[in-house]
């Protein structure tokens, strides 16, 4: 589905300033979307938004349809009548450069479960009955989840394939059991996920009114602890007995590590999913569509091909590719839910299959220009060889930023690249690359918000293949000036990205 010229940032809401310790979907949100459409950006990409397990990590989420609590604005509750002032007043001081996990998951859960007791007892009739609509129109993942995570909290935190068989296996007297036991934890969490996509919804209309649309972020797998696997074990690839990934997800050695990805997620048992007409799949594309505008699919060319690890491997070596029907699932999708607005995330080991797939479906794909200038002339991520229908990237939350990108690279690529610009601007590397991406042919470019700001190293979001220390960056209350995105808005405006009148 070509798009017209435009440009956007990325950026998770996670990085918001907020004095809560973790960006929410509070004020900072707002004033974000009234930067973006003061620089004439037309687009905020987000990474996922499901509620984050292990590692912190929004591509190993405990739902593939759920949205993140951590994200709820507190202040956003204290307006509804669910907090009040007082509630906010033994605030620990947190770090304003990064989201301290630890410190800050028992006090956000505090405050949801003080916003719960309150909302049991006061809610008004019009606040109610609007729970009552949302536990009803999302019932077809809302009630799985709920029970998941109450059980999950019963069994302190214990993954669902450690459970009691009859649990882990769902059997319906057992099910019924808890399902009595646990009635008040299982409401909690239906609450919790009412207020997330209530003020998310707000926000996202706030961002559409001003002309800024939403790209989200649908990783291909979704986590072995969670409740989409838990209660579709059929569609996984999963031993009978002990429920473990039977065939483990990742991928061979590449770019970013010599031992290739291990991701641990299972693999889809895809025979299965086709025998339901894709229904399990159909429905997330379906959840997604209710609170973003576009969908960047991660890891697209696993809907072609996977690759599958058997259960034991410590590394990603010794896997293989398996076919996967792409085709089949995307003309599925595309008449239940008619040509949806998709991007392809095509990075790594591309085949001419995988890219006959995007084609087929007009799909764009990606470039990214930190991979455009370790080898010769014919490297795709050059410029000058890209088609119109793709998104240029400066880079993405799995690299450095442009800045730490730049200092690190080894002399053949520094070289290439200041042969390519003729000279390093005063503005800087991160400058140069911006105007690189929005002066492409490509008809969308994205730039993460570090890379505006300058950023180096210590801003980075993530490192693949590490479990720990990701995911954290914050930007600072204040530095998204109004000389900043005017600057940003003159490069749009120059190079024909700006909104039409």
């Amino acid at each position: 589905m070509p798009f017209p010229r435009s440009s956007g940032i990325l950026l998770h809401p996670s990085s918001f300033p907020s004095r809560f310790g973790i960006g929410d979907l509070g004020l900072p949100a707002y004033d974000f979307i009234n930067f973006l459409k003061n620089s004439y950006q037309q687009y905020w990409q987000v990474l996922p938004l499901g509620p984050t397990g292990y590692g912190n990590s929004p591509y190993m989420c405990y739902s593939a349809m759920a949205g993140n609590h951590l994200l709820i604005s507190p202040e956003k509750l204290e307006a509804q009548g669910f907090l009040t002032a007082e509630d906010f007043t033994n605030l620990p001081e947190f770090p304003t450069h990064k989201v301290d996990f630890e410190q800050v998951i028992p006090i956000k859960i505090n405050l949801l479960k003080k916003a719960y007791e309150k909302f049991k007892s006061n809610a008004t009739s019009e606040q109610q009955e609007a729970f009552n609509n949302f536990c009803q129109t999302k019932g077809y993942w809302l009630n799985n989840y709920a029970l998941f995570m109450a059980i999950k909290d019963f069994q302190n935190g214990e993954s669902w394939y450690k459970w009691q068989p009859e649990l882990a296996k769902r059997e319906p007297t057992a099910i019924g059991k808890i399902e009595q036991e646990l009635a008040d934890e299982i409401l909690y969490y239906k609450f919790i996920q009412f207020e997330f996509f209530r003020q998310w919804s707000e926000l996202k209309d706030y961002a559409n009114e001003n002309g800024v649309d939403i790209i989200g972020d649908i990783p291909i797998y979704v986590s072995h602890d969670s409740a989409d696997v838990w209660a579709n074990p059929d569609f996984f690839a999963l031993d009978e007995e002990t429920g473990a990934a039977a065939l483990m997800a990742g991928v061979p050695p590449d770019y970013f590590s010599a031992t290739g990805q291990l991701w641990g997620n299972p693999v889809y048992n895809w025979e299965e999913l086709q025998k339901q007409d894709f229904k399990w799949w159909v429905q997330r594309f379906e959840a997604m569509l209710d609170y973003v505008d576009i969908i960047r699919i991660d890891h697209f060319r696993g809907f072609e091909g996977y690759w599958a690890v058997p259960q034991g491997e410590e590394t990603a070596i010794n896997g293989e590719w398996i076919k996967a029907p792409g085709v089949e699932f995307f003309e599925v999708v595309r008449e239940r839910l008619g040509k949806l607005p998709i991007l392809a995330e095509d990075l790594g080991i591309i085949t001419p299959e995988v890219e006959a797939l995007r084609d087929r479906f007009e799909f764009p794909g990606m470039k990214v220009l930190h991979f455009a200038f370790g080898s010769d002339p014919g490297n795709p991520f050059l410029p000058f060889n890209y088609p119109r229908n793709a998104v240029v990237y400066t880079g993405t939350h799995d690299n450095d930023t442009t800045v730490g990108w730049f200092n690190t690279a080894n002399d053949y690529e520094k070289q290439n690249l200041i042969s390519y610009l003729g000279s390093i601007s005063p503005d800087g590397i991160n400058w140069d690359l911006m105007r690189l991406a929005l002066s492409s042919v490509a008809n969308q470019a994205i730039i993460p918000l570090q890379d505006v700001l300058g950023l180096g190293t210590e801003a980075r979001m993530n490192y693949p293949s590490t479990a720990e220390g990701n995911w954290e960056w914050r930007y600072q209350d204040g530095v998204l000036t109004e000389d900043l995105g005017g600057r940003l808005k003159n490069i749009t405006q120059l190079y024909g990205r700006a909104p039409l009148s």
